[in-house]
């Protein structure tokens, strides 16, 4: 059935039947093996979709704790395409006949038709995740994002980002909320935008746990950056130091984390100025600062001119630009 319904399976005794196939359930305790997964119409088989760009056709994850060993292998692949991601441990993959070793950090991506191969061992207390997709603009799609097609392993680097966003794949197909299909090629797309950022990265910068640390860091900035925000204070709930901190913090954005609140402060205020008749005490007290002396300093420090001949300026140039647009 491929009519977007999300149908409810039939349990019995033996195991589950989906769509005709009966498929046995592995007695596994939550103390050896953690699974969770999703897939499209509650059918674990492939087939290629013809007509449509993109269908995400299942996502979930496997994670093993004592569960000695964890095999696949389909000798003449699948039909769709397969995106494997190594959130922890690591995998052992066969790739063109020879065993590969692919640690946490890293992707494999299977084209359709090509053998699959690969095992996950308990004592490595590997965890990865999976997608599977299909349609007749996928080639297209992963060329526009710059995913290379000529080999097999892409080394993405290892993100919440990245389970985030297969842990939602993974519930849009559990849940099957209204429009779910369309949300599933759009998270996927994101999935590949995030991978090309991170794929060509500086990996002598920056990578992995700091790359997400630092992210973190900048999105708690944006959120606070015009409340009395301690640095200090930021790092150790991190239980990080503060040296270390600014140091990884200058790596990933450039500046440090004073400098990249001070750039927030008078970037709002710039745009408070272009588009309110707020005073400078007002616009001053938004962005952060109870000193409109202060403020009026370190604006004209960083932008040339005080906030008022700021505004002033900005308006004759847009006055002139309308008109002359007129």
């Amino acid at each position: 059935m491929q009519d977007g319904s999300c149908p409810v399976s039939h349990r019995g005794k033996t195991g589950k039947m989906l769509h005709g196939f009966l498929f046995r359930r592995m007695e596994v305790s939550r103390e050896d093996m953690y699974v969770n997964s999703g897939y499209l119409f509650n059918s674990r088989v492939p087939f290629k979709e013809k007509k449509m760009a993109l269908r995400i056709l299942s996502a979930g994850t496997y994670q093993l704790y004592t569960w000695p060993r964890l095999p696949t292998w389909r000798p003449k692949g699948r039909v769709d395409w397969q995106l494997i991601y190594v959130a922890a441990g690591e995998g052992h993959f066969v790739l063109d006949g020879r065993e590969v070793i692919v640690p946490a950090g890293n992707m494999v991506l299977y084209q359709p038709k090509q053998e699959q191969r690969y095992f996950f061992l308990g004592k490595d207390s590997s965890q990865y995740w999976f997608v599977h997709f299909t349609g007749r603009m996928v080639k297209s799609i992963l060329k526009q994002y710059e995913i290379p097609l000529d080999g097999y392993i892409l080394h993405t680097g290892i993100s919440y980002e990245y389970e985030d966003l297969f842990r939602k794949m993974r519930d849009e197909l559990v849940e099957c909320s209204w429009g779910y299909e369309e949300m599933l090629t759009w998270l996927f797309r994101e999935l590949l935008l995030i991978m090309n950022r991170r794929m060509n990265e500086d990996v002598k910068k920056v990578s992995g746990f700091i790359q997400d640390e630092m992210n973190l860091a900048k999105k708690y900035f944006m959120d606070h950056y015009n409340e009395d925000v301690n640095i200090e204070q930021y790092a150790a709930s991190r239980n990080m130091s503060t040296s270390w901190f600014g140091k990884n913090f200058a790596a990933a954005a450039g500046m440090s984390p004073k400098q990249y609140i001070l750039d927030l402060r008078i970037r709002n205020a710039q745009i408070l100025l272009e588009t309110t008749d707020g005073t400078v005490s007002e616009i001053a007290r938004i962005v952060g600062y109870d000193n409109p002396m202060y403020f009026s300093r370190l604006f004209r420090k960083a932008k040339g001119l005080s906030p008022l001949n700021y505004r002033k300026v900005y308006l004759e140039r847009y006055q002139q630009e309308s008109e002359e647009k007129a």
